[in-house]
Parts: structure tokens; sequence; C-alpha cells
């Protein structure tokens, strides 16, 4: 199989599946996986760094140029002190045993949310993780960490206003395009479709702005169970989907 991702674009678009650029996941469900086997969440947790490593290698083989992952919401706070150490604790040990793999891979690493607050040690592990990925130039994957969807918009607000206040820009000239540079995202494309397991059917505060006009995938599978099977499910799935951003389909004329 071959590795360029344009190769491998031209040849799922001739057999008529269509590879969205971008991809949104929501990776929800690790609690429930875990309950459902009578195990503590904490293993529902360290199964779903395992689907979330398989979904790197998939977007890889087939030619995704954008995966977004919502690693940890700020929302997640409120979770038992322990659960959230042992997050993190597996943050850092992906990041141990993956990091070389992603540089391998060509994978340019982009972390997306708050920092302040976070502890030295954890701002120290995600500047190394980009700066050692920051010269690649194959799959673009973005972190949301400590990421809330309207705190970015709020974030986004507050860099415009302070333009504003020292006549760097005059509020008539705010548009939909000053907000989207203001934005974690900035240079990063929409996502053409957002997937979210576990059977919700809600945004749950991910690229709330970026989403507007995403296709929306929502899988009934816990994210541990997240396969290849799965992933070509929501690819045709998505094929089979007329994008209309708004105007007129085709299919309405």
């Amino acid at each position: 199989m071959s590795s360029d991702p344009a190769i491998v674009h031209q040849r799922h678009a001739a057999e008529g599946l269509r590879i969205p650029g971008h991809i949104g996941v929501i990776m929800d469900g690790n609690g429930r996986w875990a309950k459902a086997r009578g195990r503590p969440r904490t293993e529902g947790h360290a199964e779903g760094v395992k689907a979330l490593r398989r979904l790197v290698e998939l977007c890889i083989r087939y030619g995704v140029g954008y995966l977004t992952v919502f690693s940890f919401s700020s929302e997640n706070w409120s979770r038992p002190k322990d659960e959230i150490s042992f997050i993190f604790s597996l943050l850092r040990r992906f990041v141990a045993s993956d990091l070389e793999r992603l540089i391998e891979n060509n994978v340019h690493v982009r972390v997306i949310g708050a920092r302040d607050g976070l502890e030295p040690s954890l701002r120290r592990l995600i500047d190394e993780v980009e700066n050692k990925t920051r010269a690649n130039t194959g799959l673009n994957l973005i972190v949301a960490f400590n990421y809330g969807g309207k705190a970015e918009i709020a974030d986004a607000v507050r860099r415009i206003a302070r333009q504003v206040a020292a006549g760097e820009m005059a509020p008539e000239d705010i548009s939909e395009s000053t907000i989207a540079e203001a934005l974690y995202t900035t240079g990063i494309p929409d996502p053409d479709i957002i997937i979210r397991t576990s059977g919700e059917q809600r945004f749950s505060n991910f690229l709330l702005w970026q989403g507007a006009y995403s296709e929306l995938a929502f899988v009934e599978r816990n994210w541990p169970d997240f396969d290849e099977t799965t992933f070509l499910d929501v690819l045709e799935d998505y094929s089979a989907r007329e994008r209309r951003f708004g105007g007129i389909g085709a299919r309405e004329r």
C-alpha cells in the first residue's frame, strides 16, 4: 500500500470512498466500556488510548490530513481526583511510548486548549511534543486538552477586544475571518466530519465555531471498541452525503 496521501486519496476516491480532509472525534464511552465488563474506569481510559493509537494509524493509512481529538475537556476537572491523575499519567505514558513513532510517521502534533493552571511538568510535556514534531509534514494530530469551545470563543473575543481598545482594529472591521484567526485552531481547516462514540448525540462543548457545517456521525460503540470496521462504516456514510453548506443541493434542484 502506498504511503503517499495523494495516491491513497485518489485510489479511495476512485473506489467511491470520499476521504475527509479533517476528522474531529469526541472519544466518549471509556467509563461505560469498563462498567459493562465489571472493570474500573481507569481500565476503560487505558483501552481508550489504544483506540486512539489505532485511529492515528488509520488516518495515516487512508490519507486524512487533519485529526482533532477531544482528550480532556475543561469540564472534566469535576471528575474524581484519582481518575484525573490516572488520565494525566496515561498522557505521559502515551508520549513516552509513542512520540518516536509519531516522529517516524511524520505526524505533526498540536495541542489546543488553556494551559494556564496546568502543572509545569504537563506544560513542559506539551511543549516537548509540539517542538519535536513541528517540522513534520504528514498527518496533523490536534489534541484538544483542557479545552472548551465556549472558553475558546470567549478567549478569542478578548483578544479582538484588546486590539480594538489599542486602536489596531475598528469594530466594523471584525468579520468571521477575524474571529476564526483568533481561535486556538487558527490555520487549521474546519472539520469535515465530527464523530462521537457511545451513542450520545451532542457536541459537549467541542469545536463549537469550527463545527458549524461539519457532518455529524454518532456511533453506538464505546470509544475503546472503535476499530477499522467502524472507521470505514463512518467513511462510507460520509461519502454518501451531499454537503451543502447552507445552499441548495443537487438533489433539490
